[in-house]
């Protein structure tokens, strides 16, 4: 090999990328100790930007195209270098390729809950998740913050800032929607255009991306308000519990009677019937909702009574003297009849006045005899 051939070979001629990953962001041309020669083919593709470094310097960027390099296209590296009248010599310098396409499939999510004040539930704790898209605008930019002296850039080195990012403006968001949590669904749309505005402010001046989109695809709740949640649906769907427990009685003594030879039948008819009883007798008190009150006999007097402040009756005479006798009403107890118009002590109404027995004093000690 001849010495022309030797420099023929140190030279480069062809500058390209030709990129086959999806996730890789920047590329450095792998000079070596190449140089690249006067009039070397620059091949820069669709979705690509390839900016030259000079001495730490970033110098001239190309948009896709095929390009002869030369004095006349290489304005700020030819600056750098101190080329007053051209290159006709061989030059050494960095090539990095930008890709500029979209990465899509991206994840994001919040790594710890989000805690606010919710309208329904008062303090609570979120997590969200979705998916995002990411692509470089400013190539240079990018390669002064972030790529710095990387042979190779991916996404996964700069996801991990993009979803801090994305997590940090969530919550911003969510504290100035003040949009409760159950309606939060109803405004992903929203709420996703509003947060992929406000992660782009964050990234795209000083780090030189862009995020063309962002979806919020869910907001949880913690699994036990959750829990909360679907026993209140299911009371509200169930409607009146009073209805609903008497039909789950009528199935389960159905089941029982069906296997009337069961230990477990006959405890659970047993269960039911006082369960049953209890209903009952509870549905027969004065003032028990839907209770039928039966009208007093005829000729009978009947009475309120004012007892610890709670009114009740209306009571036949019977179980007011009975009331009298065992003492739960006294004298200063307040009682009322349409015939009285107005509520009276007890011992003042004629009608009950003998019913109180006036108790007398002890006797005097017995005077001893002189």
């Amino acid at each position: 090999m001849g010495l022309f051939d030797k420099l023929r070979n140190e030279l480069i001629d062809i500058i390209e990328w030709v990129d086959d990953s999806r996730h890789d962001i920047a590329w450095r041309f792998p000079r070596y100790q190449n140089e690249i020669k006067n009039g070397a083919q620059l091949i820069v593709r669709p979705g690509q930007v390839a900016v030259f470094v000079l001495n730490g310097q970033l110098a001239d960027a190309f948009e896709p195209g095929h390009y002869t390099l030369k004095t006349d296209n290489l304005p700020i590296l030819s600056t750098i270098a101190g080329w007053k009248y051209g290159f006709n010599s061989p030059f050494k310098a960095e090539v990095y390729f930008v890709s500029t396409r979209q990465i899509t499939d991206l994840k994001w999510g919040t790594p710890n809950p989000i805690m606010l004040r919710d309208a329904d539930f008062g303090p609570i704790r979120l997590r969200a998740f979705g998916t995002y898209s990411m692509k470089a605008v400013d190539p240079k930019a990018l390669l002064k913050e972030l790529i710095g002296t990387d042979s190779r850039f991916e996404v996964d080195e700069v996801s991990e800032l993009i979803r801090a990012i994305i997590a940090s403006a969530f919550a911003d968001l969510l504290g100035s929607s003040k949009i409760s949590a159950l309606d939060l669904a109803a405004n992903y749309r929203n709420l996703s255009e509003q947060l992929r505005k406000m992660a782009v402010e964050r990234v795209d001046d000083e780090y030189g991306l862009d995020i063309p989109q962002l979806y919020i695809v869910n907001v949880s709740l913690p699994e036990e308000v959750e829990k909360a949640i679907d026993t209140r649906s299911s009371i509200g769907v169930i409607g009146d519990m009073n209805t609903y427990q008497q039909f789950q009685m009528g199935k389960a003594m159905t089941a029982a009677a069906e296997a009337p030879g069961s230990g477990a039948a006959e405890g659970m008819g047993l269960g039911m019937g006082f369960a049953m009883a209890n209903r009952m007798a509870q549905a027969t008190q004065p003032g028990a909702a839907g209770a039928a009150v039966p009208p007093p006999l005829p000729g009978q007097t009947v009475w309120h009574v004012a007892v610890n402040g709670h009114p009740e009756g209306p009571l036949p005479a019977q179980q007011v003297t009975a009331g009298i006798q065992s003492g739960r009403i006294t004298a200063e107890t307040l009682v009322w009849n349409p015939q009285l118009g107005n509520w009276t002590p007890a011992g003042q109404v004629p009608a009950l006045a003998s019913e109180f027995q006036i108790v007398p004093p002890p006797l005097p000690p017995a005077s001893s005899a002189s």
